[in-house]
């Protein structure tokens, strides 16, 4: 079976659920050596749009997705990964998943409490726009 990369332009939307639970923890992208090492590994890998570069989720915080099962769409141009949550939170804002917000009008709303510091785990100059930048959450 060949994954067709081509029509993302040599990525792959990939959209990590927890097992056990089905809740989306959040949606990165795979370039084919990021899929490969994926199955390889057993540990969720990303191509780094920003960074330009391969980062295996968890690489920085510790919160690492483990692989239990890969399912491929009808056109061969995304995955669903489904895996272990190994640590308290997905996101690189301190949310156990990336979608703690809801949309209510015009408005955005948290619908999650925050699990961790993320100035405790990626350092004091952390936030949404210094791990958008360079750390961990960039995606």
């Amino acid at each position: 079976m060949e994954l067709d990369f081509a029509k993302g332009g040599g990525m792959l939307p990939a959209v990590v659920q927890e097992a056990g639970t089905g809740k989306v923890l959040m949606l990165g992208y795979m370039n084919p050596e990021a899929y490969r090492k994926t199955l390889e590994s057993g540990h969720v890998t990303f191509f780094s749009r920003s960074q330009n570069k391969l980062w295996m989720k968890g690489e920085s915080s510790g919160h690492v997705l483990k692989v239990r099962e890969v399912l491929v769409d009808c056109d061969l141009d995304s995955v669903v990964v489904i895996a272990e949550q190994l640590g308290p939170g997905t996101c690189h804002e301190g949310y156990r998943t990336c979608f703690f917000r809801r949309v209510e009008g015009d408005r955005l709303v948290e619908v999650e409490p925050r699990v961790f510091d993320p100035k405790t785990v990626y350092g004091p100059s952390s936030g949404s726009q210094a791990t958008r930048s360079g750390q961990e959450g960039s995606k």
